[in-house]
């Protein structure tokens, strides 16, 4: 059993703190399957079909970067094997097409491109290659991988995340059992400070590729998560054209009733929220008109980057090597949906006053037992004159581990206080919504913690 005070220890690394702290970064699908206007490839696919004449990886960088994103993922090769950087491993690369008469990198050009732009660059590197001879011969195939990775890593400058599929199907009849360790090692070994997600330790997947989020996405979980992605027999072998639903029972990972309750040790294990802004992965013209609204994609940050967990947007380029135009505007306009969260507006017009906590500047620190008071910790913000609010951003310290477990926000209307929101987690980012009222006093009250805590980000929100 599992004692609260070992909750309450469970850190943070600081890879994976300054991986949280992007919040929203994007995802690039692009290859062979863009030509072939498929999903997945088999691998087989004529080289001499590769040729995105206007391909313009700056405008993929900044296309995406109007939508407030902070970094850039490429599928650097998908299960087809088709290798987008002069790789010495196969033939099957861009070397060997007809882009640039085989001598371009799209992986040095996008590499560059979010360098310029100020985002960080990270790989996404299939395991799974329907190309690849030596795929399901054991070893053989994966020095290729680990061959391949090491490419990535040395060749490119920093990279944040390196994205693990756990896709793992036949090619040739054969099957691989991918060496885990090995992977992990050569990333922790060339680039110590990127986190791997989904089958790799610093980062977990949601369980779906819809966008969809748990009420509470808990970042202190059971040890046996690192190994979810990772089994052979759950992992997606077939192209089904349907995103994956979540599987966990698991509704609850983390909570302390649930933590009570296991025998396993605990780890720092935080979520990704992963979708793409069209139906598929990679562009196909026919879905133009099912691209995600501005108002979709800004409901998904606000459940995922709002509730502990970081929004990773696929946006593919068309088969021309340009993100489409129907696209940009939608990501032009999240951007500005975005922006108006840090309007602090409200909050610099506000007096704000605090009971049981330690103010220390913006900050808000609170040591169990340091008063003799049994009241709850509290945050008041109060205004001169009514204002209209629609809900709250709160941030916890994280390298403090994730404490809070229950909080309420009450309103003040006409000489009463109500409650408008109930909540468990804060974590690294929360943003709690209402219904649009008008009130001269808010206060957060702090009802269930597992230990010392900090609050660090406030800000008081109204969507118009």
């Amino acid at each position: 059993m599992v004692t609260v005070k070992e909750m309450s220890e469970v850190r943070p690394e600081k890879r994976q703190v300054a991986w949280q702290a992007l919040e929203f970064y994007g995802f690039i699908h692009f290859g062979m399957n863009t030509m072939t206007d498929r999903e997945w490839g088999a691998g087989d696919e004529p080289l001499s079909l590769f040729n995105p004449e206007s391909l313009d990886c700056h405008q993929w960088v900044k296309s995406l970067k109007k939508s407030g994103m902070k970094g850039i993922i490429l599928t650097c090769k998908h299960h087809d094997g088709f290798c987008l950087w002069p790789s010495e491993t196969t033939k099957y690369t861009v070397a060997n097409t007809p882009w640039k008469e085989g001598n371009g990198d799209i992986v040095k050009e996008f590499s560059i491109a979010c360098q310029s732009e100020g985002l960080k660059f990270g790989i996404y590197l299939s395991p799974w290659d329907r190309n690849a001879a030596s795929y399901g011969t054991g070893p053989s195939y994966d020095d290729l991988y680990v061959a391949q990775l090491t490419e990535l890593l040395t060749n490119y400058g920093d990279v944040f995340e390196v994205w693990f599929d756990g896709a793992n199907g036949e090619a040739q009849g054969k099957q691989q059992r991918y060496q885990w360790a090995r992977y992990f090692s050569c990333v922790r070994q060339l680039q110590p400070n990127a986190v791997m997600a989904i089958c790799g330790p610093d980062v977990r997947w949601i369980g779906n590729e819809a966008g969809e989020t748990r009420p509470n996405e808990w970042s202190v979980v059971p040890k046996s998560l690192t190994f979810a992605e990772r089994t052979i027999e759950k992992s997606q072998k077939t192209e089904d054209g349907i995103f994956g639903q979540a599987t966990s029972s698991d509704m609850d990972l983390g909570s302390r009733e649930v933590l009570e309750n296991t025998n396993e040790s605990l780890i720092w294990y935080p979520a990704e929220v992963n979708t793409s802004i069209r139906p598929g992965w990679f562009y196909h013209a026919h879905e133009d008109d099912q691209v995600k609204s501005s108002e979709e994609l800004f409901s998904i940050y606000k459940k995922s980057v709002g509730g502990n967990a970081t929004f990773l947007l696929n946006v593919p380029p068309m088969k021309k090597g340009l993100i489409s135009p129907v696209d940009q505007k939608v990501l032009t306009e999240l951007g500005k949906k975005i922006d108006k969260l840090s309007d602090t507006t409200l909050l610099c017009s506000a007096t704000i006053r605090v009971n049981e906590f330690i103010q220390e500047e913006e900050t808000y620190r609170y040591v169990e037992n340091h008063h003799d008071s049994k009241n709850p910790a509290e945050i008041t913000i109060s205004w001169s004159a009514e204002e209209e609010v629609s809900g709250l951003i709160l941030q916890e310290d994280i390298t403090q581990g994730q404490q809070v477990e229950g909080y309420e926000i009450l309103v003040n209307q006409q000489e009463k206080e109500h409650c408008v929101y109930k909540g468990q987690l804060i974590g690294a980012k929360k943003i709690l919504t209402f219904p649009k009222m008008m009130t001269n006093k808010l206060t957060i009250r702090i009802t269930k913690v597992r230990g010392n805590y900090t609050i660090k980000g406030l800000n008081v929100i109204s969507e118009g």
